[in-house]
């Protein structure tokens, strides 16, 4: 009988949870309330931190809260330019300006945003890592939807009242950097999870993994597998619906996507 393999395991938690200690919390937008549905509420960006496991800088904003005597602090994802001492304007009325946070339906088309909601109030979904945004494509007044291109690069529909940042997420660029060396490797995911150095399949015993085994590193068969093979078996090109290069130009690639 083989081992459980490392796939298997991953779904346990334990030693492949998440390293979250150091975080510095959820960065979401403020909870939608009545000021930022009919008006809006100003912030100042207090400082633009670091949060270890993310690409993305954060920005610690300041609100008076709308109703008692106190103020409210928000982990924001920073939006490229965003600054210390920057306002920060939050509801339907704030000017398009990068950083302020708006309903997208009252956005005009081609509008570059990020941290967009999925739904109404769930405080920030799509686009949120470094370096991507999203586009507003099309308004439907009628059904109160809107159409977005999202990074990437399939549209998307959602209702007219989420909220998104203008302007793109800051530390663009991020990847394009080599890591050289595997010590930079290292203390990349240790801040993240469990997740490298990667063992290769093919570097296994035949007890380990399916592509273990034989006197080369070879699969040995196909590596694509059923949406529906049990665990220990789904590992390799999983329900894959084609392999192999993209051959062809990107022109009519696109033009076989529209169709």
């Amino acid at each position: 009988m083989g081992r459980v393999i490392r796939a298997q395991r991953k779904g346990r938690g334990s030693i492949f949870t998440s390293h979250n200690t150091h975080r510095k919390g959820a960065a979401k937008m403020r909870v939608m309330d009545n000021a930022e549905r009919n008006h809006y509420i100003k912030g100042v960006v207090q400082d633009i931190i670091h949060d270890p496991g993310r690409g993305a800088p954060l920005a610690k904003v300041d609100f008076r809260h709308p109703n008692r005597y106190k103020h409210q602090k928000c982990n924001f994802i920073a939006a490229e330019g965003t600054y210390k001492g920057q306002y920060i304007y939050c509801g339907k009325k704030a000017a398009l300006h990068i950083g302020n946070i708006k309903p997208i339906g009252t956005m005009p088309e081609g509008t570059i945003i990020c941290n967009v909601e999925e739904k109404t109030g769930d405080r920030g979904a799509i686009a949120r890592a470094s370096g991507d945004y999203a586009i507003v494509v099309a308004h439907n007044p009628d059904t109160g939807i809107t159409r977005i291109k999202l990074p990437s690069g399939t549209k998307k529909v959602v209702p007219s009242e989420c909220r998104a940042t203008v302007g793109q997420v800051a530390g663009g660029g991020r990847t394009e950097k080599p890591l050289m060396k595997a010590g930079n490797a290292f203390h990349k995911y240790k801040c993240k999870r469990n997740s490298w150095p990667k063992v290769r399949g093919v570097a296994m015993n035949p007890c380990e993994h399916p592509h273990g085994g034989g006197n080369h590193q070879h699969i040995g068969h196909a590596s694509t597998v059923s949406r529906y093979a049990p665990p220990g078996a789904k590992v390799g090109l999983i329900a894959a619906r084609r392999t192999g290069r993209l051959r062809g130009t990107k022109i009519v690639r696109e033009e076989k996507e529209k169709k």
